[in-house]
């Protein structure tokens, strides 16, 4: 009896760690996403992450708030509600867009580009990746993970741009809005402004309708609000463009980031 425990035993602890060898090799290989270096068996030490703020320059008239409304264009397609309120109720704006979005939505380019006094396009990158050089995972999205997949992301998307039509860009706002120092830099070395935001109007578009409306229409003289204009099957789109109307109604400023002073933290506008 003591015999077959034992064997049983050993059978069990062989099999345990045969499992605990493979599931780390293979959950990565079945995402298709997780860079070797940051899988549990390398132990590389996680990479400082920031995300910085922005503000732009006050007004500091009593009653008269100004505020930079801009939007990230990922990928998927236009959220018709949002364009639509900012055309009809003429309201500026800065859009980040990557080269996938702008490849799959081109009469939204079109309304951009119709609407020069309205739209500020900036550069949100290439393929949606997140301007970090060394590699990490955030919010599930692989990092560049290296110093030349960073200015790859950054230039693929301004290249995008300009193949579109659209003026190069000054501003670049990395996917997940976080980054690492070390890449900060190389970003500014590149000449480029890093947009961060002081106001989080949709929660990455995954907020309901109400609480996004009221998100955006608390915001305060000199903020940046970073919302989402491609996701228009997400009720957070709704809030958006009601809270767009709410601000207005209280005799809000806009504007976009290219027509006023700001501050960003991080070296990141310096």
């Amino acid at each position: 009896m003591n015999r077959i425990l034992l064997a049983s035993a050993f059978l069990f602890s062989t099999i345990s760690t045969a499992l605990a060898d493979e599931i780390p090799s293979a959950v990565p290989a079945a995402l298709g996403q997780v860079p070797a270096a940051v899988s549990p068996a390398s132990k590389a030490p996680a990479p400082k992450l920031v995300e910085p703020h922005l503000h732009i320059a006050r007004s500091n008239v009593a009653g008269h708030v100004r505020v930079a409304l801009t939007f990230d264009a990922c990928m998927g397609q236009a959220d018709e509600r949002i364009l639509s309120t900012l055309v009809r109720e003429r309201i500026p704006a800065t859009i980040f867009v990557t080269a996938r979005w702008l490849k799959r939505n081109p009469a939204a380019v079109a309304v951009f580009l119709q609407n020069p006094d309205l739209f500020e396009l900036e550069n949100h990158g290439q393929n949606h990746i997140p301007a970090v050089d060394t590699p990490t995972l955030i919010y599930g999205i692989a990092s560049a993970g290296s110093p030349q997949a960073v200015r790859q992301e950054v230039e693929g998307g301004a290249a995008a741009m300009v193949a579109a039509g659209i003026p190069a860009p000054h501003w670049f706002r990395g996917s997940t809005a976080k980054y690492d120092l070390s890449a900060i830099g190389e970003i500014r070395a590149m000449g480029y402004r890093i947009a961060g935001y002081s106001v989080n109007g949709d929660g990455g578009s995954l907020l309901g309708a109400v609480i996004t409306e009221k998100r955006i229409a608390a915001a305060k003289d000199g903020d940046v609000v970073i919302s989402h204009v491609n996701q228009p099957t997400h009720a957070a789109g709704e809030g958006v463009a009601k809270a767009l109307v709410d601000l207005k109604a209280k005799g809000t400023q806009f504007v976009r980031l290219q027509d006023v002073e700001d501050t960003g933290d991080d070296k990141t506008t310096e």
